[in-house]
């Protein structure tokens, strides 16, 4: 399947109980299974490449895997060199929270992935981990994989990061956890805690006091995890645009995570104009619900805070700011750059190519809400853009190539894709 066209979808009403399970949750779950003293146990787990490259490299860690089709027991007696070279595929998060984790390890390590992971950049992890002496190298200076790992003693630091980025928070975190001293963290605006909670659920002694977390190093290992994984809301977000965009259509989003770090795109579409409710139905590690979003008229909004909390949604906000009365403009999304592809470019090329107005600045864009037209989209193998815009073509049609990627995240994106209008596999 290498491309797929995209038929103009009817109003529709559905409940959707299959979302993906949470990708950024399911990684750490597997990696942090490692810490743990006995087996953790993990349930909707999300068997999409990425992440089951993360359980591989547990496996290569030495790691004790059994899954059975609905479970996922993991239990480790430390974290073991291997011979293999650790696969991440298609993972930035994998890559950085991997670094921090074996930073501290005894051995020898190899990280690398895909031909676009090998691409991004590392620096920001390496250079700090280095700086707390990590033993952390790779292509152009340790800013390319694959990267070469060699555990070693840590210092204990007080660092004040000047992005806020839940991958460089977490890496640096899982350092902190075998340090020689009590360790703090400060970002500029609060990114992504699952790291935080889940970390802090196993009995890790982390604290967080507005943009600065304090970690002391383990004393001993941790307890295991007991977690049912929740549905992605970056997955479930696609079909939250999808009812926005299509008049007379609402849309039931099941068992989502509803962490405040993880809804901000919802928030958004809100604010947008879009008729969305909340529903809390569980809070363990982390509080759980389902979202429902109505057809409502969309206006152009400012999107410029708490840009770390909306960083992978914001190529299917995008589509809606395309559908939106007026002009939508992203500030402060530097970061965008920097992801599977430069979101920014995409975005723009994309929506360009389908008529729309945008203009492009150094940290964001600008897009004049207007009428989506039929165009063909290349993805540049990020799963994000692919799903974006065969979301747009719902609105409008549309052709999209390159669909490898989408099975990084969400493996039945297009099984429900198909319950709301046509597709064409060519």
């Amino acid at each position: 399947m290498s491309s797929v066209k995209v038929t103009k979808a009817s109003p529709f009403s559905l409940a959707i109980s299959d979302i993906a399970p949470d990708k950024s949750i399911s990684h750490r779950s597997a990696m942090f299974a490692m810490l743990a003293e006995g087996t953790s146990e993990i349930t909707n787990f999300l068997r999409a490449e990425d992440t089951l490259n993360s359980l591989n490299i547990v496996k290569n860690l030495g790691a004790t895997v059994v899954d059975d089709g609905i479970t996922i027991k993991i239990s480790s007696e430390g974290i073991k060199e291997s011979s293999e070279i650790l696969d991440c595929g298609n993972s930035g998060t994998g890559m950085r929270l991997f670094c921090g984790l074996l930073s501290s390890a005894e051995g020898h390590f190899v990280l690398s992935g895909d031909e676009y992971l090998r691409r991004r950049p590392m620096k920001r992890v390496t250079a700090q981990l280095r700086d707390i002496g990590a033993k952390v190298d790779g292509r152009n200076n340790g800013d390319l994989a694959p990267l070469s790992i060699r555990g070693a003693s840590l210092r204990a630091f007080d660092y004040k990061s000047k992005i806020a980025s839940a991958q460089v928070k977490s890496a640096m975190i899982l350092a902190a956890l075998r340090a020689d001293g009590e360790c703090s963290y400060s970002e500029p605006e609060l990114s992504r805690d699952h790291t935080e909670r889940m970390l802090k659920g196993m009995g890790a002694e982390i604290e967080t006091d507005g943009l600065t977390t304090r970690i002391k190093p383990m004393k001993k290992l941790l307890s295991p995890l007991k977690i049912r994984v929740p549905a992605d809301p970056s997955s479930a977000f696609f079909f939250a645009v999808a009812a926005a965009i299509t008049p007379g259509s609402d849309v039931l989003l099941e068992g989502v995570t509803l962490n405040p770090t993880r809804i901000e795109a919802f928030m958004a579409l809100e604010r947008m104009g879009a008729d969305i409710c909340y529903e809390t139905i569980d809070n363990k590690y982390e509080p759980i619900g389902n979202i429902r979003v109505k057809y409502s008229p969309l206006k152009g909004i400012v999107v410029e805070d708490n840009i770390s909390w909306l960083i992978d949604e914001l190529p299917a906000l995008s589509i809606a700011f395309a559908c939106a009365d007026g002009v939508s403009v992203v500030k402060n999304a530097e970061e965008l750059r920097v992801k599977e592809s430069d979101r920014i470019s995409t975005v723009v090329n994309g929506l360009r190519a389908c008529g729309i107005e945008v203009d492009e600045v150094h940290d964001g864009y600008s897009v004049k809400g207007g009428e989506l037209k039929a165009s063909t989209i290349e993805s540049h193998g990020d799963h994000r853009i692919a799903m974006s815009f065969i979301i747009a073509g719902m609105k409008c049609g549309m052709h999209v190539t390159d669909l490898e990627c989408i099975n990084t995240s969400f493996p039945n994106f297009f099984e429900i894709v198909q319950k709301i209008t046509k597709v064409e596999f060519l």
